[in-house]
């Protein structure tokens, strides 16, 4: 049953479904004008609290179990490691996984996809995502997301999942900018919007366990 029909009923379940979908669209809207005024989207409630724990649940449980692996750089056609460039750990996202919380990030993703194309014209055909967990010490030294040998990632997205973060904990996602380079910190709930090719940016040395969920928009076209 689509939210469209639930919204449609006269009844509190379609008053509940509704404000769901207006804060969802007002945090869409928030990540979209933020962009247009500064190249960087930011709305600090994308996911609600309760999915964010759920999420963040899952990623211990993932790490507790040794599922994690080693990030890389590049893609699969030129993928290298090497910790003095990056330090993280991540774990893909996968509706094969059937993981009820993930699927329901998924959903948002999607509606947030929908909502672009339609308010922007995007035209984003297909996304990936994943965990990334650094543990204290772990850094990303500055680089672009988009491949130079494929062009597809268009938008670059990443989700926070750390609750009481502090400044001492450090791990700020640093972007550079001609005038105005941003240190965004990792809250929890959080996330940041910008294009893929466009903006370099980096993830600041941690002193604290630091959980997202990160990944690309992308297009074939």
């Amino acid at each position: 049953m689509s939210l469209l029909i639930l919204i449609s009923l006269p009844c509190r379940v379609g008053t509940i479904f509704k404000s769901i979908k207006m804060d969802m669209e007002n945090s869409f809207e928030a990540l979209i004008t933020t962009y247009i005024e500064n190249k960087v989207g930011i709305s600090e409630n994308f996911l609600s609290n309760d999915l964010a724990n759920n999420l963040k649940q899952n990623l211990r449980t993932l790490n507790k179990n040794s599922q994690l692996a080693a990030a890389g750089i590049g893609n699969s056609e030129k993928l290298a490691y090497d910790g003095a460039i990056r330090s993280d750990s991540i774990y893909w996202l996968d509706k094969k996984n059937n993981n009820a919380f993930e699927n329901e990030f998924f959903t948002q993703i999607e509606a947030f996809i929908l909502y672009l194309n339609e308010s922007c014209y995007a035209g984003i055909t297909g996304y990936e995502f994943h965990y990334s967990l650094y543990e204290a010490g772990d850094f990303y030294l500055k680089h672009l997301d988009q491949f130079k040998n494929n062009p597809s990632r268009k938008y670059s997205m990443i989700s926070y999942l750390n609750s009481d973060w502090q400044e001492s904990d450090g791990g700020e996602l640093l972007i550079h900018q001609l005038d105005n380079n941003q240190r965004i910190s990792p809250t929890q709930g959080k996330t940041v919007f910008f294009k893929s090719d466009e903006l370099v940016h980096e993830v600041l040395v941690t002193q604290n366990i630091r959980m997202s969920i990160t990944g690309w928009l992308k297009s074939d076209r």
